[in-house]
């Protein structure tokens, strides 16, 4: 029988979410990779005790994913009855819709039917009345914004989700939504965008300033663009890298000889702050406290530790930071 450990909250820093009342860990566990029926059990289970062991309170998942879709929420579903059931009101669970679920007209996307069939479906799998955020996984160009947020509140009314959020939407997008949830009565808690120091989209399209301007929390995925910014190709691709294989989201065309190089020199500033590349990338996303919180994956606790060590350094001086921009931007 698990047993939490006593001094879970003594190190991880909680960050105020926008305007509400909820505090999210500066590290969150998405379970985007490494939790599916390809993995082992035990492993999925021992990163997630290690994860609340050290105060990640903060759990990601979307319907879709695994792989295959839907299986995270599953093992997340059986890490909860095995391990959790005790301290499910310490946890923050999050769950997605907006991806391609099911065949059909009505199995992806951001109708009303869609959103809250795939939340039934998500709350089904995971063995839980409610998840704590319920996003919009992206915008949906052909149903208008007010039925997704209308999907969004309706959720909310029937108590399956206490908050909800977007991933995925530029700031004019983020604007609208946020105006209807605010004339239905549920505010917007949280935007999930993609940022990292090699991704600076969220800067440049003036997304982070919208959710100041806001007061919308933020929670980052991919801050370290998805594998590149950790010491794995320090000195080229790989064999049993995500560049190496047939990831959709990361390709060997992608890492040059330029890349390296520059992952490189950014692993030296890591150095003399004592940090690996991983943790300055991710005490990079959470500096000046403009992002809520930071997603990380992990495929063991061991990796899981490195990332949480981030948090023992989370500030840079001016010379720093333009150091890596300089390096970053070229």
């Amino acid at each position: 029988m698990y047993t939490a450990h006593p001094d879970r909250y003594a190190e991880m820093p909680y960050r105020r979410t926008g305007r509400s009342g909820l505090k999210l860990p500066a590290l969150s566990l998405g379970l985007w990779h490494n939790f599916g029926p390809d993995r082992p059990v035990e492993t999925q289970r021992a990163i997630l005790r290690r994860a609340f062991d050290l105060g990640v309170t903060h759990f990601d998942l979307a319907n879709n994913y695994g792989p295959p879709p839907g299986s995270a929420e599953s093992a997340l579903g059986e890490a909860l009855r095995a391990d959790f059931a005790p301290y499910r009101d310490e946890l923050v669970i999050s769950t997605k819709a907006g991806y391609l679920m099911w065949p059909g007209p009505y199995g992806e996307w951001g109708s009303r039917k869609y959103l809250l069939s795939s939340l039934d479906q998500s709350l089904s799998r995971m063995g839980l009345d409610h998840v704590d955020i319920f996003y919009s996984h992206r915008p949906d160009p052909d149903t208008p914004l007010e039925e997704t947020m209308g999907a969004l509140h309706t959720a909310v009314q029937q108590g399956k989700a206490l908050y909800v959020g977007v991933s995925n939407y530029s700031p004019e997008q983020t604007r609208e939504a946020a105006r209807i949830l605010a004339g239905l009565g549920t505010p917007l808690l949280i935007h999930q965008p993609r940022y990292s120091m090699l991704d600076r989209r969220p800067e440049t399209s003036g997304l982070l300033d919208t959710l100041e301007e806001l007061e919308v929390g933020s929670i980052a995925y991919s801050p370290l663009e998805q594998g590149l910014l950790t010491g794995r190709y320090l000195d080229g691709i790989p064999e049993d890298s995500r560049a190496a294989g047939d990831s959709p989201f990361l390709n060997s065309d992608a890492v040059t000889e330029e890349l390296v190089g520059r992952l490189r020199t950014l692993n030296g500033i890591a150095g003399a702050r004592g940090q690996s590349l991983a943790q300055l990338a991710l005490a990079w996303v959470l500096r000046q406290g403009r992002v809520t919180s930071a997603l990380v994956g992990a495929s063991s606790p061991q990796q899981l530790e490195d990332s949480v060590a981030a948090i023992g350094n989370l500030d840079f001086d001016a010379d720093e930071l333009a150091r890596i921009d300089e390096i970053v931007k070229g």
